[in-house]
């Protein structure tokens, strides 16, 4: 702490943390802003959040939580005792002391990065800049933006990053959803860009975070980050080709994998889906890939795992075509019923989600698409690239049996899986959320159909017996009548009022 205490505003900074006398910001109350707030309040923090969504402003001084993982008890207790506010109005980082910056950082459609959100913070907080502030950068971003980007942002305010303010880089690892895993106890890796501003920000996160871990610099923090994530890109994209190589080969990948788990060393288990979804995953492993390119290193393994996982809607797709097939039926104006759009179990997340894009290429092939999902009620039409917006269906056996084929594509808990395989013609399931079950009705990613995809014997008596029928009818009658609509009540095509932003909360992820 030697670095502290021979820098005057440093040691009033580190005095003011230990006494739980600092008021803090947060900007971005997203999925990372808004637990970090709560959990510095909790520390003893006076947190603002700042945000540009006055939605979200307003839900939290009324304490209501539109995070799931922040209970709404916790919100309103901490902003009726005064420790937690939120505000539009960024004048308010004059009054700050430590500021933290949460914001999205996506990717454009050329996989550069896309730092306009960060840009944007950042200026906010170089126009109230004033000696003694902490900035800390949580934005997930390629190596070097904390030095290459803000600091000289900020610096051209005429202070020095490391005398007159404090700078770092901490990587959010927030886990939406996870119920043994939260920003309390979840290891925060912190990098400043000198001594001094590692060991302030360590003092502010140790008030609220049980466990910090620092690093050299920002850049070794950044890469931190992309490290863990494109680790799993990498592994879940090498899993993803041995269950379309399994199928090839006849073989179920799921049994394959689970086996391979056994082994108590040298193995960990990732499994296959329908494509990578989040925040963080299929996004991520691009900053750094394009970062390499920069400085000409040709990153191989990224740009393969994108696109073994951005193929797999695809190959989701076909499993649905091979399904259709056992009752004879095209993609092209079958009924199909999506069961999942988030991007992972029991969330409400639809950023980046795989789900949309096999409901895109079905509705793109002619297919009527539809879904359900216990957590997102609406699906807004430029989400979901379809004619227009899509309103969740009740899960029952009446909706179940109006569609010619199921796709579970987000193994939610929610789900009763029972009623599914019993009222369902074709399943065709991309989590093995069906397990050990086995009929001739479902068709699994990474496994082959069974018998190859020929019509199973039930199917050939239901189509004899249909036949039968048909020859029973006046002749006049025997033309294929036209399907009959789903009912209005099941309200498959909704009118609603969406945003037209595409929802990018800032951060599996």
């Amino acid at each position: 702490m030697n670095a502290v205490t021979n820098n005057p505003l440093a040691a009033t900074l580190l005095d003011r943390i230990e006494r739980s006398a600092v008021r803090s910001g947060v900007i971005g109350l997203g999925y990372v802003g808004l637990p970090l707030a709560v959990e510095l309040a909790r520390g003893g923090c006076a947190v603002t959040g700042l945000d540009i969504d006055a939605k979200k402003v307003d839900a939290v001084m009324r304490g209501t939580s539109y995070i799931p993982d922040v209970p709404d008890g916790d919100l309103a207790a901490l902003v009726a005792g005064g420790r937690l506010r939120a505000t539009t109005d960024f004048s308010a980082l004059r009054d700050l002391v430590t500021v933290n910056i949460c914001v999205p950082t996506p990717l454009r459609k050329t996989r550069d990065p896309d730092v306009s959100y960060m840009v944007s913070a950042v200026e906010q907080v170089a126009a109230h800049l004033h000696p003694g502030m902490l900035v800390i950068l949580e934005s997930t971003t390629y190596p070097g933006t904390t030095e290459e980007l803000v600091q000289p942002m900020l610096e051209a305010t005429g202070l020095e990053a490391g005398r007159d303010f404090f700078l770092a880089f901490s990587p959010e690892r927030v886990d939406p959803g996870n119920p043994r895993f939260h920003t309390a106890n979840v290891p925060k890796v912190v990098g400043g860009t000198t001594e001094t501003c590692t060991a302030l920000a360590t003092a502010l996160y140790r008030r609220s975070i049980k466990h910090v871990v620092t690093v050299g610099s920002p850049k070794a923090a950044e890469m931190v980050k992309l490290l863990e994530n494109t680790f799993r890109a990498v592994n879940i994209g090498l899993v993803n080709e041995i269950a379309m190589m399994c199928d090839t080969l006849g073989i179920d990948v799921w049994e394959v994998v689970d086996a391979a788990a056994t082994k108590p060393f040298g193995f960990m288990p990732f499994y296959p889906g329908p494509g990578l979804g989040g925040h963080c995953i299929p996004i991520d492993p691009f900053y750094l890939s394009w970062k390499a390119k920069q400085n000409g290193f040709d990153a191989r393994f990224i740009e393969l795992a994108g696109q073994v996982n951005g193929h797999m809607p695809h190959y989701v797709v076909a499993k649905i075509s091979d399904a259709l097939n056992t009752r004879r039926k095209a993609i092209n104006g079958a009924r199909i019923l999506a069961l999942g759009v988030a991007y992972k179990r029991d969330v409400d997340d639809v950023r980046e989600s795989p789900a949309l894009d096999v409901m895109k290429t079905l509705q793109e092939k002619g297919a009527d698409v539809a879904y359900s999902d216990p957590h997102v009620p609406v699906l807004a039409a430029h989400l979901w690239g379809g004619p227009h917006p899509l309103e969740s269906l009740p899960l029952d056996a009446e909706v179940l049996e109006e569609f010619d084929c199921a796709v579970i594509l987000t193994d939610h808990r929610a789900f009763d899986y029972e009623l599914i395989v019993a009222h369902s013609d074709r399943i065709v399931d991309t989590r093995n959320a069906l397990g050990a079950r086995s009929t001739p009705a479902i068709v699994r990613l990474g496994a082959p159909l069974r018998a190859h995809g020929r019509l199973q014997e039930d199917d050939r008596e239901a189509n004899r017996s249909r036949r039968s029928e048909a020859q029973k009818a006046p002749r006049r009658l025997r033309r294929r009548a036209p399907r009959p609509e789903i009912p209005i009540n099941s309200r498959r095509w909704v009118s609603v009022s969406v945003s037209d932003g595409r929802h990018r909360q800032d951060h599996s992820r």
